[in-house]
Protein backbone atom coordinates (compact mmCIF):
# COMPACT_ATOMS: atom_id res chain seq x y z
CA UNK A 1 0.00 0.00 0.00
CA UNK A 2 1.44 3.31 -0.97
CA UNK A 3 1.97 6.44 1.28
CA UNK A 4 -0.61 8.52 -1.50
CA UNK A 5 -4.04 6.00 -1.18
CA UNK A 6 -3.05 5.16 2.44
CA UNK A 7 -5.58 5.77 4.58
CA UNK A 8 -7.00 4.56 8.71
CA UNK A 9 -10.27 3.14 8.96
CA UNK A 10 -12.34 4.31 12.06
CA UNK A 11 -14.41 3.31 13.99
CA UNK A 12 -16.61 5.57 16.38
CA UNK A 13 -18.63 5.20 19.65
CA UNK A 14 -19.62 6.87 22.84
CA UNK A 15 -19.31 5.47 26.16
CA UNK A 16 -21.98 6.38 28.98
CA UNK A 17 -20.33 8.29 32.11
CA UNK A 18 -22.44 9.41 35.02
CA UNK A 19 -23.47 12.61 33.94
CA UNK A 20 -22.03 12.49 30.41
CA UNK A 21 -21.75 10.54 27.29
CA UNK A 22 -18.36 10.71 25.73
CA UNK A 23 -17.65 10.53 22.03
CA UNK A 24 -14.55 8.55 20.71
CA UNK A 25 -12.51 7.27 17.55
CA UNK A 26 -10.47 4.44 17.56
CA UNK A 27 -8.04 3.96 14.25
CA UNK A 28 -5.27 1.54 13.36
CA UNK A 29 -3.79 -0.95 15.31
CA UNK A 30 -0.32 -1.54 17.24
CA UNK A 31 0.23 -0.18 20.74
CA UNK A 32 -1.97 2.27 21.38
CA UNK A 33 -2.24 5.75 22.01
CA UNK A 34 -4.51 8.13 23.34
CA UNK A 35 -4.78 11.94 22.46
CA UNK A 36 -6.29 14.29 24.93
CA UNK A 37 -7.43 17.76 23.03
CA UNK A 38 -7.69 21.08 24.40
CA UNK A 39 -9.73 23.87 25.25
CA UNK A 40 -9.98 25.04 21.92
CA UNK A 41 -10.81 21.67 20.27
CA UNK A 42 -12.38 17.98 20.39
CA UNK A 43 -11.60 14.72 18.77
CA UNK A 44 -10.98 16.33 15.11
CA UNK A 45 -7.94 18.92 16.33
CA UNK A 46 -6.18 15.61 15.62
CA UNK A 47 -6.89 15.48 12.34
CA UNK A 48 -2.53 15.71 11.28
CA UNK A 49 -1.82 13.23 14.04
CA UNK A 50 -4.68 10.34 13.27
CA UNK A 51 -3.32 9.10 10.07
CA UNK A 52 0.18 9.56 10.61
CA UNK A 53 0.25 7.49 13.83
CA UNK A 54 -2.48 4.63 13.00
CA UNK A 55 0.38 3.41 10.59
CA UNK A 56 1.88 1.26 13.28
CA UNK A 57 -0.50 2.02 16.56
CA UNK A 58 -3.81 1.70 17.58
CA UNK A 59 -4.71 5.81 17.79
CA UNK A 60 -7.50 6.58 20.32
CA UNK A 61 -9.22 10.37 20.01
CA UNK A 62 -11.96 11.32 22.13
CA UNK A 63 -13.63 14.82 22.74
CA UNK A 64 -13.69 15.54 26.32
CA UNK A 65 -17.69 16.12 28.33
CA UNK A 66 -19.34 18.61 27.56
CA UNK A 67 -17.73 19.44 24.30
CA UNK A 68 -19.61 18.36 20.98
CA UNK A 69 -20.44 15.53 20.16
CA UNK A 70 -19.96 14.55 23.48
CA UNK A 71 -22.57 16.09 26.31
CA UNK A 72 -22.46 16.50 29.98
CA UNK A 73 -25.16 17.37 32.39
CA UNK A 74 -23.11 19.96 33.96
CA UNK A 75 -21.74 22.63 32.30
CA UNK A 76 -19.42 23.55 32.04
CA UNK A 77 -18.37 20.42 33.39
CA UNK A 78 -15.89 19.71 36.03
CA UNK A 79 -12.55 19.27 35.15
CA UNK A 80 -11.38 16.80 37.85
CA UNK A 81 -14.34 14.01 36.21
CA UNK A 82 -11.99 14.46 33.18
CA UNK A 83 -9.25 11.60 34.12
CA UNK A 84 -12.27 9.17 35.19
CA UNK A 85 -13.53 9.35 31.26
CA UNK A 86 -10.47 8.43 29.95
CA UNK A 87 -9.51 5.40 32.01
CA UNK A 88 -13.39 4.15 31.49
CA UNK A 89 -12.55 4.60 27.86
CA UNK A 90 -9.76 2.47 28.45
CA UNK A 91 -11.51 -0.51 29.81
CA UNK A 92 -14.61 0.11 27.35
CA UNK A 93 -12.07 -0.41 24.65
CA UNK A 94 -9.85 -3.45 26.70
CA UNK A 95 -6.66 -1.05 26.59
CA UNK A 96 -4.62 -2.29 29.57
CA UNK A 97 -2.06 0.54 29.11
CA UNK A 98 -1.22 3.21 26.40
CA UNK A 99 0.77 6.34 25.59
CA UNK A 100 -0.93 9.22 26.43
CA UNK A 101 -0.22 12.56 24.33
CA UNK A 102 -1.98 15.40 25.83
CA UNK A 103 -2.09 19.15 24.71
CA UNK A 104 -3.60 22.17 27.25
CA UNK A 105 -6.53 20.85 28.66
CA UNK A 106 -6.01 17.36 28.02
CA UNK A 107 -3.22 17.66 30.55
CA UNK A 108 -5.91 17.56 33.36
CA UNK A 109 -7.07 14.13 32.74
CA UNK A 110 -2.93 13.14 31.48
CA UNK A 111 -1.37 14.02 35.09
CA UNK A 112 -3.90 12.90 37.19
CA UNK A 113 -3.81 9.49 35.21
CA UNK A 114 0.07 9.39 35.25
CA UNK A 115 0.00 10.47 38.78
CA UNK A 116 -2.59 7.93 40.04
CA UNK A 117 -2.89 5.15 37.53
CA UNK A 118 0.42 4.83 36.90
CA UNK A 119 0.16 1.45 35.41
CA UNK A 120 -1.78 2.20 32.64
CA UNK A 121 0.12 4.58 30.90
CA UNK A 122 3.44 4.10 29.90
CA UNK A 123 4.72 7.40 28.55
CA UNK A 124 3.16 10.74 28.43
CA UNK A 125 3.74 13.68 25.97
CA UNK A 126 2.51 17.02 27.91
CA UNK A 127 2.09 19.49 24.98
CA UNK A 128 1.74 22.84 26.31
CA UNK A 129 0.65 22.20 29.25
CA UNK A 130 1.19 20.94 33.10
CA UNK A 131 -1.91 19.59 33.89
CA UNK A 132 -2.58 20.07 37.74
CA UNK A 133 0.84 20.79 38.22
CA UNK A 134 1.22 24.39 39.31
CA UNK A 135 4.07 25.38 37.51
CA UNK A 136 4.01 29.26 38.81
CA UNK A 137 5.08 27.92 41.92
CA UNK A 138 8.13 27.45 40.26
CA UNK A 139 9.59 30.87 39.65
CA UNK A 140 6.74 33.07 40.77
CA UNK A 141 8.20 36.43 39.99
CA UNK A 142 9.48 35.05 36.54
CA UNK A 143 5.69 33.85 35.75
CA UNK A 144 3.85 37.02 37.31
CA UNK A 145 6.01 39.29 34.66
CA UNK A 146 5.43 36.89 31.78
CA UNK A 147 1.05 36.73 32.96
CA UNK A 148 1.52 40.33 32.17
CA UNK A 149 3.25 40.48 28.66
CA UNK A 150 1.18 37.37 27.82
CA UNK A 151 -2.27 38.63 28.66
CA UNK A 152 -1.23 42.03 26.63
CA UNK A 153 -1.03 39.86 23.62
CA UNK A 154 -3.77 37.57 23.71
CA UNK A 155 -6.17 40.80 24.04
CA UNK A 156 -4.51 42.11 20.99
CA UNK A 157 -4.78 38.91 18.74
CA UNK A 158 -8.54 38.76 19.76
CA UNK A 159 -9.14 42.42 18.66
CA UNK A 160 -7.37 41.21 15.13
CA UNK A 161 -9.82 38.42 15.16
CA UNK A 162 -6.77 35.63 15.29
CA UNK A 163 -7.13 32.69 17.81
CA UNK A 164 -4.15 33.11 20.59
CA UNK A 165 -4.10 29.24 20.39
CA UNK A 166 -2.04 29.96 17.06
CA UNK A 167 -0.86 33.15 17.38
CA UNK A 168 -0.44 36.02 14.78
CA UNK A 169 2.51 34.16 12.71
CA UNK A 170 0.60 30.99 12.16
CA UNK A 171 -2.99 33.21 11.27
CA UNK A 172 -0.58 35.11 8.66
CA UNK A 173 1.43 32.29 7.06
CA UNK A 174 -1.68 29.54 6.40
CA UNK A 175 -5.26 31.70 7.08
CA UNK A 176 -7.41 28.45 5.95
CA UNK A 177 -5.49 26.15 8.31
CA UNK A 178 -6.06 28.79 11.12
CA UNK A 179 -9.72 29.45 9.91
CA UNK A 180 -10.10 25.22 10.87
CA UNK A 181 -8.77 25.47 13.37
CA UNK A 182 -11.34 28.36 14.84
CA UNK A 183 -13.74 26.67 13.19
CA UNK A 184 -12.92 23.49 15.43
CA UNK A 185 -12.94 25.56 18.45
CA UNK A 186 -16.15 26.76 17.72
CA UNK A 187 -18.00 23.28 16.25
CA UNK A 188 -16.79 21.68 19.84
CA UNK A 189 -18.18 24.43 22.23
CA UNK A 190 -21.79 23.85 20.33
CA UNK A 191 -24.22 22.26 22.80
CA UNK A 192 -24.37 25.23 25.88
CA UNK A 193 -20.88 24.99 26.52
CA UNK A 194 -19.55 28.18 28.16
CA UNK A 195 -15.36 27.66 27.40
CA UNK A 196 -14.70 30.58 29.27
CA UNK A 197 -16.44 29.49 32.42
CA UNK A 198 -14.68 26.19 31.54
CA UNK A 199 -11.52 28.04 31.62
CA UNK A 200 -12.07 29.40 35.11
CA UNK A 201 -12.44 25.93 37.04
CA UNK A 202 -9.35 24.66 35.26
CA UNK A 203 -6.86 25.30 38.22
CA UNK A 204 -3.81 24.15 38.79
CA UNK A 205 -4.13 22.66 42.41
CA UNK A 206 -0.82 20.10 42.54
CA UNK A 207 2.31 21.26 43.82
CA UNK A 208 5.11 21.00 41.28
CA UNK A 209 7.13 18.51 43.68
CA UNK A 210 3.76 15.90 42.66
CA UNK A 211 5.58 15.43 39.52
CA UNK A 212 8.60 12.95 40.96
CA UNK A 213 5.75 10.68 40.96
CA UNK A 214 5.11 10.52 37.34
CA UNK A 215 7.13 7.02 37.04
CA UNK A 216 7.11 6.73 33.11
CA UNK A 217 8.48 8.63 30.65
CA UNK A 218 7.82 12.63 29.83
CA UNK A 219 8.00 14.40 26.57
CA UNK A 220 7.49 18.14 27.63
CA UNK A 221 6.76 19.44 24.06
CA UNK A 222 6.20 23.36 24.34
CA UNK A 223 6.41 26.60 21.29
CA UNK A 224 8.41 29.41 21.49
CA UNK A 225 5.69 32.07 21.34
CA UNK A 226 3.21 30.33 23.07
CA UNK A 227 1.46 33.32 25.05
CA UNK A 228 -1.00 30.60 27.09
CA UNK A 229 1.06 28.45 28.92
CA UNK A 230 4.87 29.98 30.43
CA UNK A 231 6.82 27.30 27.96
CA UNK A 232 9.76 28.85 29.67
CA UNK A 233 8.95 27.26 32.79
CA UNK A 234 9.19 23.85 31.28
CA UNK A 235 12.90 22.98 31.74
CA UNK A 236 12.29 23.52 35.60
CA UNK A 237 9.48 21.46 35.61
CA UNK A 238 10.88 18.20 33.59
CA UNK A 239 13.84 18.45 36.63
CA UNK A 240 10.89 17.37 38.76
CA UNK A 241 10.34 14.59 36.97
CA UNK A 242 12.73 11.43 37.22
CA UNK A 243 12.26 11.01 33.54
CA UNK A 244 11.57 13.66 31.63
CA UNK A 245 12.80 15.85 28.92
CA UNK A 246 11.79 18.99 26.89
CA UNK A 247 11.48 19.98 23.50
CA UNK A 248 10.90 23.67 22.60
CA UNK A 249 9.66 24.29 19.05
CA UNK A 250 10.81 27.57 17.43
CA UNK A 251 8.07 29.94 15.36
CA UNK A 252 5.61 27.97 16.91
CA UNK A 253 2.75 29.21 19.98
CA UNK A 254 0.29 27.04 21.98
CA UNK A 255 -0.68 24.66 19.65
CA UNK A 256 2.61 23.59 17.68
CA UNK A 257 0.54 19.81 16.86
CA UNK A 258 -1.62 21.85 14.65
CA UNK A 259 0.90 24.79 14.13
CA UNK A 260 3.84 22.42 12.25
CA UNK A 261 2.41 19.35 12.78
CA UNK A 262 5.30 17.30 11.11
CA UNK A 263 7.84 18.35 13.44
CA UNK A 264 5.40 17.60 16.44
CA UNK A 265 4.59 14.34 14.95
CA UNK A 266 8.56 13.48 14.80
CA UNK A 267 9.05 14.44 18.17
CA UNK A 268 6.41 12.29 19.41
CA UNK A 269 7.42 9.76 17.36
CA UNK A 270 11.13 9.73 18.18
CA UNK A 271 9.93 9.77 21.86
CA UNK A 272 7.83 6.90 21.61
CA UNK A 273 10.41 5.20 19.63
CA UNK A 274 12.85 5.82 22.24
CA UNK A 275 11.06 4.01 25.25
CA UNK A 276 9.92 1.22 23.33
CA UNK A 277 6.60 1.92 22.48
CA UNK A 278 6.15 0.96 18.66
Amino acid sequence: MSDSDWAPKITAGYVERPGARVYYEVAGDGPPIVFLHGLGGNHLSWWQQVPEFARRHKVVTLAARGFAPSTAAELPPDPAEFAGDVEALLDHLGIAKTALVAQSMGGWAAVELALTRPARVVALVLAATSGTLDVRRLDPAAFDAWSAKATAARESLREAAIHPATGRRYAEAAPALHHLYKSIDTLAGTGGLDKEALRAKLKRWRDPADAAGIACPVLLAMGEEDVVFPSFLAPALARKIPNARDVLFGKAGHSAYFEIADAFNDAVAAFLHENGWR
